[in-house]
């Protein structure tokens, strides 16, 4: 069963989808259980792309096809997982901050919050401090993560921990803030809880604040 597992583990980490979705589907039919395919496979896998990431072994197109082939492998698998919804780690609200439309580092953040456990409510890109607000007293999440690629845009980021504040939210939510242009003293200067200088550092920092 070990190996059946590791064969899904190296497709996803090699980005290989159609395979790793196959391999999937072959551990199922051989009695695997699901819970150690996700645990054991897909997550452990998206942990090793996100070392190899941080490391410069991999650049951001192997991360992305990585993430992909991990998505189409959780999609087979999720059926199968019983008690899903309670084995499910907190909810996070992400989002591009108003002005900026760039959404490649938000959709990977996304993919691996959700292989790690996360449920995730993707606001999309451009938007707004009163949508982030909104979806805040709306979703009751446990993070809310925001995404900046262009360095004009970063003062959204301010105004959207200052509308928090404002409408009292602000204490019921840890703030990340991630992004090419950002830095760990800006994120301070703006009042996050923490700062995510790749997707997988934002993960592993989250696994760290539920513990």
């Amino acid at each position: 069963m070990t190996a059946t597992i590791e064969t899904v583990k190296d497709w996803v980490i090699r980005g290989k989808k159609n395979e790793a979705v196959a391999a999937v589907r072959a551990a199922l039919a051989a009695g695997v259980d699901p819970a150690a395919l996700m645990k054991d496979g897909l997550i452990a896998a998206m942990s090793v792309v996100g070392q190899k990431y941080s490391s410069g072994e991999f650049f951001l197109p192997q991360m992305m096809i990585a993430a992909r082939a991990m998505t189409e492998a959780v999609g087979v698998l999720k059926p199968h997982l019983v008690g899903v919804a309670a084995e499910k780690k907190g909810k996070a609200v992400v989002g591009t901050v108003a002005g900026d439309f760039h959404d490649i580092g938000k959709n990977i953040v996304k993919m691996m919050l959700e292989g790690a456990g996360y449920e995730v409510v993707d606001l999309g890109v451009d938007v707004a401090p009163e949508k982030f607000v909104a979806a805040v007293q709306g979703e009751a999440p446990r993070f809310v993560l925001m995404s900046a690629l262009i360095t004009l845009t970063m003062e959204s980021m301010r105004r959207t921990i200052a509308a928090l504040h404002d409408a009292g939210m602000r204490g019921k939510v840890v703030v990340g803030v991630g992004g090419a242009p950002l830095t760990q003293k800006f994120a301070d200067e703006i009042g996050a809880d923490f700062y995510g200088e790749d997707a997988y550092a934002c993960v592993e920092t989250c696994n760290r604040m539920l513990q």
